[in-house]
């Protein structure tokens, strides 16, 4: 989809380093969802990410610049509750980090997610939490909170998306 709407972003600021920030980012398991299966910190390599049954979707690290920058480009993506199920294929989860004075700024932009998207509402409140609660957490305290393993339906799904990727 084509559109001049800005796309989503959230950020936050914190008394870390950039290097400790960095960390906690590809810790992906640690602040988005302990439902992950694959490498999240290699390079090319796809892995899978599901919530239940109402989101799957197939991603890669495509960029990853230590205490500076990381990106994540979604592959293929199935929502249970969009006409659209593919809205989020081709977008992607970028990282930038930067420091402010004494002080390291996270600012997450989820490249293609934008307004028009039937999953707007909903994944701009998810990628807040996650961003400004559940990673900031990470950060600072040491903790997340990811959505918690729980297998389910769509662990089906990743293994037969696993099967056509090979």
């Amino acid at each position: 989809m084509k559109t001049n709407a800005p796309d989503f972003t959230a950020s936050f600021t914190v008394k870390k380093s950039p290097s400790e920030v960095f960390r906690a980012i590809m810790n992906v398991r640690a602040w988005w969802s302990e439902e992950i299966d694959g490498p999240t910190d290699k390079l090319n390599k796809p892995f899978f990410y599901h919530y239940k049954d109402v989101h799957l979707c197939k991603l890669e690290l495509i960029e990853k610049i230590p205490d500076q920058k990381v990106v994540y480009h979604v592959l293929e993506n199935e929502f249970s509750f969009t006409k659209d199920k593919t809205e989020w294929v081709d977008t992607k989860l970028i990282f930038e980090i930067s420091t402010e004075a004494e002080q390291t700024h996270v600012q997450f932009t989820h490249q293609g997610l934008v307004p028009e998207y039937e999953c707007y509402q909903v994944c701009r409140d998810g990628w807040t939490n996650f961003i400004q609660t559940s990673l900031y957490n990470l950060i600072t305290k040491g903790a997340g909170q990811p959505n918690p393993k729980e297998g389910g339906f769509n662990k089906q799904l990743v293994e037969k998306w696993k099967l056509k990727s090979n």
